[in-house]
């Protein structure tokens, strides 16, 4: 039976018009490390529930290519074990896999050997024919960053960038390993890809709460008048995570967390809050803005770097009565490692909206918690009518607090002051909470989901471009040269924490704390 004759799943379209109203064109998609695990366990269960959804058209096909030696039919059967693992909040079923997985094909090769680029050609040429997709390609680089610019300069050599229809490449993080490397990663790219062909990926920015900063803020006419220096204190981002390397030691101990998330994930979701309002709510609208807005970010200077920012590694400790161990311990790490598995950072935005307004970004390993949230605190009253009772008495209440929350669990909380029951004008805080789950009652699309769809369309809104990614690399620099030049007495915070001791004071510096999640 022909993927087009399989049955599919009825979709009642009314849940979201706009989603499934969009065109996606007929396309091929060649996945490069098709046997890693983002391919298993994001890639294909992404594009298997947008088949599932019909979200994209029966003429499509996957070519999955690798140094791994396997058959089409090797390679359908290895995704089809990895879909059914890691597919999220979506049920499996047979009979859609037995249509999807026809349009699943394999290529071994290697992509330091030409001939591997001339057996991907060939096959394109026969997939467009039996599948009728019109000459349009995806290339999608899962691969080890080392291999992006020596992969893309192949393709532009077997002419495999110019085709029938479009060829677009996306390009994993990270993007260079600092300001000199991603310009010269941009230079070589753009010799085989124009600008508006690269599709730079920042999964952060496919997640719905992040895409919901844009509505909330452009949405509703009673928070943007309040969104600048008069009438918001700070802001804190936080991105912790509960686990430690998990066997990334090699890759992590050249990374660190500076590298891994503020320079990239945090700094787009830092633009996305402060950005300015759109003109148009379009691609290069809305990136211009973020770009601007990063551009803003005050550089700082070396000499001011032990003030606003700190560098953490977490140690040795017992977790829930099991002994945890520290990153020096950890299996492919130096036992003298200068890793930062912490990074928190005060950003300054010199634009008249955000002057003076301090942004802390902070993220690390081996936290309480899995958490990544924003909270916006803004200033409190001018004067102090009411105290909150407390066990050791009364003090000033806190100021209301605006909190997104982007994972694990999705949702707006605003916090206010309400007046306690009895006698007395006696007030507390309380929470109004916004859930994505129970709010709408549907599934959730992951952030692969979103943005293999966008690219697909040819929509970059949520991606990152060339400027966007030096700018974010410039604001960082400063940093990484100094850190480079430093050599820091770790571990210093135990594994289980939020945190060297030191982030708290930088906070203590400007009057603040950090926030608990």
């Amino acid at each position: 039976m022909s993927v087009l004759a399989q049955p599919l799943p009825e979709v009642n379209p009314l849940q979201d018009p706009l989603r499934f109203e969009r065109r996606v064109p007929p396309c091929t998609i060649v996945i490069f490390g098709a046997s890693g695990d983002l391919s298993k366990r994001k890639l294909l269960p992404a594009l298997y529930r947008l088949f599932y959804e019909r979200r994209i058209p029966p003429n499509f096909a996957v070519v999955g290519s690798s140094r791994t030696p396997m058959s089409d039919d090797q390679f359908r059967d290895r995704m089809k074990d990895s879909v059914a693992k890691f597919l999220e909040d979506a049920p499996f079923d047979e009979d859609i896999w037995t249509s999807f997985a026809q349009s699943l094909y394999y290529v071994p090769g290697d992509l330091n050997k030409p001939s591997s680029y001339d057996d991907v050609r060939n096959k394109l040429d026969q997939i467009e024919k039996d599948h009728q997709t019109g000459g349009n390609v995806l290339f999608y680089l899962s691969t080890q960053p080392s291999y992006y610019a020596e992969a893309v300069l192949a393709l532009g050599e077997h002419r495999l960038n110019r085709g029938n229809g479009w060829r677009r490449v996306i390009i994993e993080k990270p993007f260079g390993h600092d300001l000199n490397s991603a310009r010269k990663l941009n230079d070589e790219i753009h010799k085989v890809f124009d600008e508006s062909e690269v599709y730079r990926i920042d999964h952060y920015l496919g997640k719905e709460t992040v895409q919901n900063i844009l509505a909330f803020r452009f949405g509703n006419g009673i928070f943007e008048p309040l969104w600048n220096r008069r009438y918001i204190d700070h802001v804190q981002i936080t991105a912790a995570e509960s686990i430690g390397v998990e066997g990334r030691g090699g890759y992590y101990q050249e990374a660190g967390a500076l590298r891994d998330m503020i320079q990239n994930h945090l700094s787009q979701v830092m633009a996305t809050i402060a950005m300015e309002p759109p003109t148009v709510f379009d691609a290069d609208n809305v990136r211009d803005e973020r770009a601007k807005l990063l551009r803003a970010v005050r550089v700082t200077k070396p000499e001011d770097v032990p003030k606003y920012a700190v560098a953490g590694q977490y140690g040795a400790a017992k977790i829930g009565g099991q002994d945890v161990p520290g990153f020096r311990q950890e299996p492919s790490v130096d036992p003298k490692a200068q890793t930062d598995t912490y990074a928190a950072v005060t950003f300054f935005i010199d634009n008249w909206r955000w002057a003076d307004v301090p942004f802390y970004i902070r993220t690390g390993k081996r936290m309480p918690k899995r958490v990544t949230d924003i909270a916006i605190q803004f200033q409190a009253p001018p004067l102090g009518l009411f105290k909150q009772e407390t066990k050791s008495g009364l003090r000033e209440v806190r100021p209301n607090l605006l909190v997104l929350r982007i994972q694990p669990e999705e949702g707006i909380s605003l916090r206010f002051l309400s007046k306690s029951p009895g006698s007395g004008m006696r007030v507390r805080p309380v929470s109004m909470d916004f859930n994505y789950g129970s709010s709408f009652g549907e599934r959730t699309p992951t952030a692969y989901e979103t943005l293999l769809l966008d690219a697909m369309a040819g929509d970059p809104t949520l991606y990152t471009r060339q400027d966007m990614v030096e700018a974010s690399w410039q604001i960082v620099q400063p940093i990484l040269d100094v850190w480079a030049h430093t050599t820091f007495t770790f571990p210093n915070y135990p594994a289980g924490t939020w945190g060297p001791k030191e982030s708290d004071e930088m906070l203590a510096r400007q009057g603040h704390v950090w926030r608990i999640p």
